[in-house]
């Protein structure tokens, strides 16, 4: 019943959206280095330059990185919204999403890359084998996602859906170096 449970709890968490409070100081990253990670990209191979890329692999441009999974509803219907936002910020933000599915009860590798397909996103995407990554990046339901700057410092973490309005606006905050 609990195995039942959780993927319900996680996709009613991802339901509702909220900027995570940062203490002071971890607003601009100065603070906080997040984890490193490798991620395998199922797509975005061109855009990244390898099958596989580490967080430190992409320091010097602002990063938005968007955790979900291939069975999670939440996640599904951001994703066009990500597209739209990846189309115009190219160039000044790299955006990746990764899938935690295999973690969280919410899909397989499989399910994740039919859902690229149906939707026909094309931004960076790829998994993580690090389980590790939920805990230290604090992902507590999908999706999530955090916004890190050029330094590889955590600047916002966001629970649950954005819009393309919303994403926009933490990511400018984020390029103007701005608190919001």
């Amino acid at each position: 019943m609990l195995i039942l449970a959780l993927p319900v709890a996680l996709s009613l968490a991802g339901c509702q959206g909220n900027l995570t409070d940062l203490a002071p100081g971890e607003a601009t990253g100065s603070a906080e280095t997040l984890a490193d990670f490798t991620i395998t990209l199922y797509q975005g191979r061109e855009e990244l330059g390898a099958d596989e890329v580490s967080l430190s692999d992409l320091r010097g441009q602002p990063l938005v990185i968007n955790y979900w999974a291939g069975l999670c509803p939440p996640c599904r219907a951001e994703m066009p919204e990500f597209q739209e936002f990846r189309d115009e910020y190219e160039g000044r933000v790299t955006l990746v999403g990764v899938d935690l599915g295999q973690f969280l009860g919410l899909g397989s590798r499989e399910d994740a890359q039919k859902l690229l397909d149906e939707l026909g996103v094309s931004y960076a995407a790829g998994f993580t084998d690090d389980g590790g990554v939920v805990e230290s990046h604090r992902v507590l339901g999908l999706p999530t996602t955090i916004f890190v700057d050029a330094d590889g410092g955590l600047h916002r973490k966001w629970d649950g859906v954005l819009n393309k309005a919303k994403l926009s606006e933490l990511a400018d905050e984020m390029l103007d170096g701005t608190e919001g």
